[in-house]
């Protein structure tokens, strides 16, 4: 089989393609061809290097295929379903602890660069009825972010109001599930031609932030004065203080991105005054993977994909997702 190692030190130019014998199932694992894969930031960090691994890991958080056989003992898969794989495999619902952050496929372990891989069944769940092996694979690290993000932490409602950053994989899946939900969209962009593609994808208003630099205001006054009601912050300190000023009071704001570094001056009168509701969101649960799915099939909502790349070409696909000229996932075809 082949599949993709990332030798030391950790750097595109060392990222190898390799052949291996392919591995087999012992009990409680499902060994899975795996037919596609997506890039995240996380996985970016990783092949730079800027979040260590070991020499010689395979990279990649995001996996979809199908099941070619079964261990001992594995039950809820059958030969030939098409799965896709969970970010933290160990957290299989309610709170985030310390014992589930212990395994992270592409980082402490192997991830999914790799035509066959062998792991505990619960680090899959089935793939939505009808998706293609390169849609499944885009769902993972971004759509669970958005879905915890909006969903299961923000609680958004019809009627809400909601604002999403830029044209990344977070932000696209959900402009989606806020439509879904009957939400407004309010959407920001500093390419015309990305916020012309975010109004065919279903936003309400967009904002160039480039043209306009106070846009938590722009944005406070398309909503009459009220203010937003979510925002899913994929920027970090160049952006929070906009997102503030965006928010109604009791809005909520979803933390989940640092796009533009780690640290930033918080006003934090700003956030008790307003009651202003803070959640640092680190991707999801296997439960919100599987209420996740469950949504997209009852809505029929498929993801925004902007590139497919053959396995050897996964230097290109790295390039291309850091060159920000991406609208939705760029993916492998593995």
């Amino acid at each position: 089989m082949r599949l993709i190692r990332l030798g030391a030190p950790a750097s595109l130019q060392n990222l190898q393609l390799v052949e291996e014998a392919p591995p087999q199932p012992r009990p409680g694992e499902v060994l899975v061809r795996i037919r596609a894969g997506s890039l995240n930031f996380h996985d970016d960090m990783v092949v730079h290097g800027k979040i260590p691994t070991a020499p010689g890991r395979v990279p990649l958080t995001d996996g979809a295929g199908e099941v070619a056989a079964l261990g001992e003992g594995v039950d809820g898969f059958a030969v030939g379903d098409s799965v896709v794989s969970t970010f933290w495999p160990y957290w299989f619902g309610g709170e985030m602890s310390p014992a589930i952050r212990r395994e992270i496929p592409g980082e402490t372990v192997d991830g999914y660069a790799s035509e066959y891989v062998c792991k505990p069944a619960h680090f899959f769940t089935k793939a939505p009825a009808g998706y293609t092996h390169v849609e499944a694979a885009t769902l993972p690290c971004a759509a669970v972010t958005a879905w915890r993000g909006l969903v299961t932490c923000g609680h958004v409602r019809p009627g809400d109001t909601v604002l999403v950053q830029g044209t990344g994989g977070v932000s696209l899946f959900a402009l989606q599930f806020a439509k879904a939900a009957g939400a407004r969209v309010i959407a920001t962009s500093s390419s015309d031609e990305k916020l012309e593609k975010l109004q065919q994808l279903g936003a309400d208003a967009v904002i160039n932030y480039r043209a306009v630099p106070e846009w938590g205001q722009k944005a406070k006054a398309l909503t009459d004065g009220r203010g937003v009601d979510h925002v899913m912050e994929v920027g970090g300190p160049a952006t929070f203080l906009q997102s503030i000023a965006a928010c109604r009071t009791g809005g909520h704001i979803a933390i989940i991105g640092v796009l533009t570094g780690f640290a930033a001056q918080v006003p934090i009168p700003a956030l008790f005054s307003n009651q202003i509701r803070t959640s640092g969101i680190s991707i999801g649960s296997r439960a919100d993977q599987e209420d996740m799915i469950r949504a997209l099939t009852v809505n029929r909502l498929r993801p925004v994909i902007d590139r497919r790349f053959p396995l050897p070409d996964i230097v290109a696909a790295f390039q291309h997702y850091e060159s920000q000229q991406h609208f939705g996932k760029v993916c492998l075809e593995i």
